[in-house]
């Protein structure tokens, strides 16, 4: 995986990966993507330029950078919701051209159906699926993954009688049911509280070492993508963002919140992420 831009070859491989161009591994590749709109006067708007980042199956990845930096619309690529308008994002050598079950993406906002229970969400995408399958084996699998989140007390219940966190977990559960190549997360935790926040990322951490999914997570809290990630993928600013560096996470899994934060490791890391993000780019407006 490209791991750093040229221009910061001389710093400190202890907190970034190789420089040098992948040839094995390839299972989510993007490369030299350009995503740009049109705008008014004939011209482009340009989100993002010369994006190039190779995942491996069942790496953990994280994204932060500041808003406009164009995370959300390089997951929307990975999703096929867009396409790029030029280079290419490929899933096992062939190019993502829309949406697919081999992809599926939680979002901040739940996108839940609310007048359907926790038990009817899941199932609405597993019986779209799996349409070969008998009655009885959709239920099989929604019953699993509701039981795999914790939900099954709740499986009658529509989201409005239900919490936030409960609705992402039904998310999560849903999203997982139909065994997604690729989960996308897009800050699916930013609308929690903290105490909730850490119960998922708890909750998540202990299901993907289960599945073992690729997944892609936005985020703007460093200390979750220290938690959870393998790697940690630092945008520069909007417009024309590209991939600033890349940081292999140290920790060896699996991994204790409480005794990875009594590591000085942790605050190198930590700190070095910070320095990126307030320092090197700094963004006036985040």
């Amino acid at each position: 995986m490209q791991t750093l831009s040229t221009t910061h070859h001389d710093r400190s491989t202890s907190l970034r990966g190789s420089m040098d161009a992948p040839t094995v591994n390839e299972f989510l590749s993007i490369k030299n993507v350009k995503k740009s709109f049109p705008i008014a006067d004939g011209g482009e708007y340009v989100v993002l330029d010369g994006v190039n980042l190779t995942v491996k199956q069942g790496e953990f990845v994280c994204l932060i950078g500041h808003s406009g930096c164009g995370k959300s619309t390089l997951l929307n690529m990975v999703s096929g919701f867009s396409k790029p308008t030029t280079g290419s994002v490929t899933l096992k050598g062939k190019p993502i051209m829309g949406p697919g079950p081999d992809r599926m993406v939680v979002f901040q906002g739940y996108a839940l159906l609310p007048w359907l229970t926790a038990y009817e969400n899941i199932y609405l995408a597993v019986n779209a699926v799996y349409q070969e399958k008998s009655k009885g084996e959709k239920d099989e699998i929604v019953i699993n993954h509701l039981k795999m989140v914790g939900l099954m007390d709740a499986k009658d219940k529509t989201p409005p009688q239900i919490s936030g966190g409960m609705r992402q977990r039904v998310a999560i559960a849903r999203a997982l049911s139909i065994r997604p190549e690729v989960l996308v997360l897009d800050e699916p935790f930013g609308a929690l509280d903290a105490i909730t926040k850490e119960e998922l990322q708890e909750e998540l951490l202990k299901i993907w070492n289960h599945t073992r999914n690729t997944v892609l997570m936005i985020t703007h809290d460093i200390d979750e993508a220290l938690f959870l990630a393998d790697k940690i993928v630092m945008m520069t600013n909007g417009p024309s963002a590209e991939i600033g560096e890349v940081i292999e996470v140290p920790f060896k899994r699996p991994r204790d919140r409480a005794r990875i934060m009594e590591m000085p490791e942790y605050y190198k890391v930590r700190n070095y992420v910070l320095d990126y993000l307030y320092n090197r780019f700094a963004h006036a407006v985040d």
